[in-house]
């Protein structure tokens, strides 16, 4: 979405709101497509004391396999999106503000690079999320297994030895 903000540098107090739908369906997060609807993004662009505020909010769903488990997983998300706008900087280097080249800003990939930095590391279907067995491949949230560990033969000694004094 383009904005339009020369009045909004050129008047203390003018506000600018904004909504509308992202389609973020091909961004590609860790070889997979996990946004399937736009993201609705709601916003404002606000003067305040000569200072150009850019705060909106991004809300969507998020379809992944659990990382642990490779349950199929949904999540909602709403991140706030806070930013200050300048059209000179002295300092290009400040990751603070967003540099404008005119009055006339695409704040999509601004608001696409929030989104995506918002995103865990590591996606699980729930804090304590088990996996599954590396052994059998149970699901360990659902089932228990048996599967004993193999015994390191440099240690098989030590387990005898363990197993004789049970």
């Amino acid at each position: 979405m383009i904005l339009e903000l020369e009045p909004i540098f050129n008047n203390i107090g003018q506000e600018l709101d904004f909504q509308y739908e992202l389609d973020l369906s091909e961004l590609d997060v860790s070889t997979i497509r996990p946004i399937e609807k736009s993201a609705v993004i709601r916003g404002k662009v606000y003067n305040r004391a000569g200072v150009v505020h850019l705060n909106a909010s991004a809300s969507f769903d998020y379809v992944a396999p659990c990382d642990r488990c490779a349950e199929p997983t949904t999540r909602h998300f709403d991140v706030p999106l806070k930013h200050v706008l300048v059209t000179t900087l002295n300092d290009e280097e400040n990751d603070d503000f967003v540099l404008l080249n005119g009055m006339r800003y695409d704040v999509d990939e601004l608001i696409r690079e929030d989104i995506i930095l918002s995103l865990p590391s590591a996606y699980l279907c729930r804090d304590d999320c088990r996996g599954v067995c590396q052994y059998c491949g149970k699901n360990l949230n659902t089932d228990s297994c048996s599967c004993k560990a193999p015994v390191d033969p440099r240690l098989a000694v030590l387990a005898q030895l363990l197993d004789n004094n049970s």
